[in-house]
């Protein structure tokens, strides 16, 4: 039998694979693969984009680890956002991947293992028959006043150009909206992002017995003596699995290309730092342990849009319901404004604040909608709604919104009609 045998290829200048849609979903982490899903659902045709070469975002890259405001405050708390939400939390609890932790923040947290959620994403886009473009790379985005009309993007196997009728940002950075010549918006002053990691190999007695307040005194008295930044965070074990997920570092996430590269070796070398303060400080709980993952950077608010309505800290403190809203939270106000820590404002029980369509729409925009940490809000506001909860209710309103939208514009849409199609995420209370 014959072996394998090459043929030799060079390079030639090709014309971009055109691709069509009736909506193209950029970026594939929890807020685009609610709003791609839900897109789906209505019979549409999805493209999903992401410039990493695998789906899932910040939630599996990142090991987030956790999904926050998914639940109301107070004794008895209820699932607030649904959707995708059900699916996941049902399918991961069947396979024993989920930790509910209740009482931190006067809510409900759900741990979860983030190899079982980038199984259960490949296997929702599959059943979806969305149409996937991974690698792919936003290069210029094609704009006739308020409508986008296709996108050019680089993949290492040629550029595309993807058409659609509607699009969603679910990029994180604003990055569609800030292509296409749309107002966008940033902190005036570093708001910190995260290196997760997961250790495997620790005592999960030991680690339950640590007392937070007094783990935060000692990291402030030691952070110079072992280079730390942060004085703050968390761990969460994973109960029987020998392994926690670590939430206790702080890094600057700029724009810029190179800054934004070496990223990457700031936060593995703080990674580091703290594994070996937490070996000496605490040998009983990990004295055996060791990095299992670094996630991906954690990057919780970088550039956002400026859109037809803002919202503003008042707002969520206050619990303003406007005529328009598209989502509901009750997640404190969480402010990594600061590299020592975080600014904390938990609410009461009865407490529920709004998500306004007109924040992720940008000014000027017809057929672009914003989702997931990249609409438009006061720094504290967006904090409150940035997390997975508020982002997957973002992502499903942004999909009905266009699909109601079709050719004309999402600004005209009639409003009722879109909170009757997502009222479990405003009304339901089970």
């Amino acid at each position: 039998m014959a072996l394998m045998q090459t043929r030799t290829v060079r390079r030639q200048t090709a014309a971009a694979t055109v691709v069509e849609a009736d909506i193209a979903v950029i970026g594939a982490g929890i807020a685009g693969l609610s709003a791609a899903l839900e897109a789906a659902k209505l019979g549409r045709r999805v493209v999903l984009v992401d410039g990493a070469p695998t789906l899932g975002g910040q939630a599996v890259g990142a090991i987030i680890g956790t999904f926050c405001g998914l639940f109301s405050n107070g004794p008895k708390p209820y699932q607030v956002t649904h959707g995708i939400a059900d699916d996941i939390l049902r399918e991961l609890g069947d396979e024993g991947a989920l930790h509910y932790i209740t009482g931190r923040r006067n809510t409900t947290i759900v741990q979860y293992d983030e190899v079982a959620l980038s199984r259960w994403v490949a296997r929702a886009v599959e059943r979806s028959e969305i149409e996937i473009l991974l690698g792919a790379i936003l290069r210029e985005a094609v704009r006739e006043g308020g409508r986008v009309r296709a996108l050019k993007l680089a993949t290492r196997h040629g550029d595309v150009e993807l058409r659609a009728q509607g699009f969603v940002d679910a990029t994180g950075d604003a990055a569609l909206a800030w292509l296409a010549g749309f107002e966008c918006q940033e902190p005036d002053a570093p708001i910190y992002g995260t290196q997760m990691m997961v250790l495997e190999g620790i005592d999960e007695a030991a680690v339950a017995a640590i007392d937070r307040k007094m783990l935060e005194r000692r990291l402030t008295e030691k952070a110079n003596q072992y280079g730390l930044r942060r004085h703050d965070g968390f761990v969460f074990a994973a109960p029987g699995k020998g392994r926690c997920l670590i939430n206790m570092t702080h890094l600057e996430t700029p724009l810029e290309p190179l800054a934004a590269s070496r990223m990457v070796l700031d936060g593995h070398g703080q990674a580091d730092r703290l594994l070996a303060f937490l070996r000496e400080e605490y040998p009983q709980a990990f004295s055996n342990a060791r990095i299992r993952t670094y996630g991906l950077p954690g990057i919780r608010m970088t550039r956002w849009i400026v859109g037809r309505e803002h919202l503003t800290t008042d707002m969520v403190r206050q619990g303003v319901r406007t005529d328009d809203a598209i989502a509901r939270c009750s997640w404190p106000i969480e402010l990594h404004d600061r590299a020592e820590g975080v600014h904390w404002e938990e609410f009461d029980d009865d407490h529920m604040h709004w998500v306004p369509l007109g924040c992720l729409i940008p000014k000027g925009a017809e057929n672009l909608v914003a989702a997931g940490r990249c609409i438009d809000g006061e720094p504290a506001a967006l904090s409150t709604v940035r997390v997975m909860g508020p982002c997957i209710a973002t992502g499903a309103a942004a999909a009905h919104a266009l699909d109601l939208a079709g050719a004309g514009a999402v600004d005209q849409i009639d409003c009722s009609a879109l909170q009757q199609r997502i009222s479990d995420n405003l009304e339901r209370v089970d």
